[in-house]
């Protein structure tokens, strides 16, 4: 008999990755924690709400970016809003940063200076906080601040890319409606398929029992004639003895 096997059923959940591994948010991660450190050195800690402003737009970009990650697995509409959320809270801290350069009169670091380049550097190749925080209580606020304001621009060049291939993903697979869709079509397609090859196996079980009857009706038969056969000589070999029997009886008369 073929067997039927059934393929597993293709998730209504769209595969999204880690947003642990997602660079651009262990990049924010790190701007959040700096952020909070560079407040706490170089901004009045009452009476000026540049703080709150600061800390609150660094931990929306980062949390929105989580969230956006989690929504993402049932709705691509929803991780693309709260990305764009998360954007635009980190645009937000990005021009908090060039205000705090420009009220203090300190130098934002642009392609000429000598001190650019390498700061370009080491904010591409590192991602992690652990990488940072040996130098948060070390650096300037002009050079703390010059940082913050390239890990800003680097996650919104990073989190564009990702929202374009998101929109690719939204335009090709669809949302969760049409993987709704696509996973109730293709279980009632699956359904149809065991239905005809269940089918297409009737006539082979069909043949295989009317072979297996007439075998049994053959073999009950042949267990018949042998029976007999075994039950006539047990009857001759017991007449045979109770003739013997008698013979001996007048032989010795």
């Amino acid at each position: 008999m073929p067997k039927v096997t059934e393929k597993p059923f293709k998730s209504i959940f769209r595969q999204v990755p880690k947003w642990q591994d997602l660079w651009f948010y262990q990049k924010s991660e790190v701007l959040y924690q700096m952020t909070y450190v560079f407040c706490e050195r170089f901004l009045p800690q009452y009476g000026d709400r540049t703080v709150d402003q600061m800390v609150q737009a660094a931990r929306s970009g980062k949390q929105n970016i989580v969230e956006g990650s989690e929504d993402g697995k049932t709705s691509t509409e929803m991780e693309l809003k709260l990305l764009n959320v998360a954007r635009s809270s980190i645009g937000e801290l990005r021009q908090d940063y060039e205000d705090f350069l420009k009220s203090r009169q300190l130098r934002q670091w642009t392609a000429g200076d000598e001190r650019f380049q390498p700061m370009q550097d080491f904010t591409k190749s590192h991602n992690l906080l652990s990488d940072y925080e040996p130098f948060f209580n070390k650096w300037s606020a002009e050079e703390m601040a010059n940082v913050g304001l390239t890990l800003c621009f680097q996650i919104d060049t990073m989190m564009n890319k990702y929202m374009e291939s998101l929109e690719k993903t939204f335009v090709t697979q669809g949302g969760i409606k049409e993987r709704m869709h696509a996973a109730r079509t293709g279980y009632r397609q699956q359904q149809d398929r065991r239905l005809v090859d269940l089918e297409q196996t009737v006539p082979v079980l069909q043949q295989q029992l009317a072979q297996a009857q007439a075998e049994a009706a053959e073999w009950k038969t042949k267990y018949e004639d042998l029976k007999q056969r075994a039950l006539n000589a047990y009857n001759q070999q017991q007449e045979e003895i109770e003739r013997l029997k008698k013979q001996r009886s007048t032989d010795y008369l």
